[in-house]
């Protein structure tokens, strides 16, 4: 499936917000109000300042997605990579993970443990586990 990637603007921030609080809901279960509301608080103050490292993900001129790549210590982070589900499994996501791999030699990501299907793709990649907490791997491609 052919797709573009766009910078993002500030007309994008609430559709980022939407897909990065999907993102962590989806796989961050039996969260305490406490919790969700510090994660909801947490991610409408970070995207707005992030917005500059934001990529929009576009198939036939409609926005499907989103990346977020940040510089690190030796190399980048994977800090976000989300598709709706109607363009899951189309080879996209693989695609746009492979043309990070082909432009960085060292990339980190954090993953959802529940996320198998995930896990599964970066493991493929070539990315392994090198730290982990209750709820997610953190792992990294060299």
């Amino acid at each position: 499936m052919n797709y573009k990637i766009d910078n993002a603007n500030e007309t994008d921030i609430p559709k980022l917000i939407e897909y990065k609080l999907k993102s962590i809901f989806s796989y961050a279960k039996n969260l305490p109000k406490e919790e969700i509301n510090r994660i909801t608080n947490y991610v409408q103050n970070s995207i707005p300042k992030k917005i500059k490292n934001y990529r929009i993900v576009c198939v036939d001129n409609k926005k499907v997605g989103c990346i977020l790549l940040e510089n690190k210590d030796d190399g980048v982070l994977l800090d976000e990579i989300y598709l709706e589900e109607n363009y899951r499994n189309k080879g996209i996501g693989s695609n746009i993970i492979n043309k990070i791999i082909s432009e960085n030699n060292i990339i980190y990501l954090w993953v959802y443990k529940l996320n198998i299907k995930a896990v599964s793709l970066y493991t493929r990649l070539g990315f392994k586990i090198i730290e982990e907490d209750k709820n997610r791997y953190y792992m990294k491609y060299k």
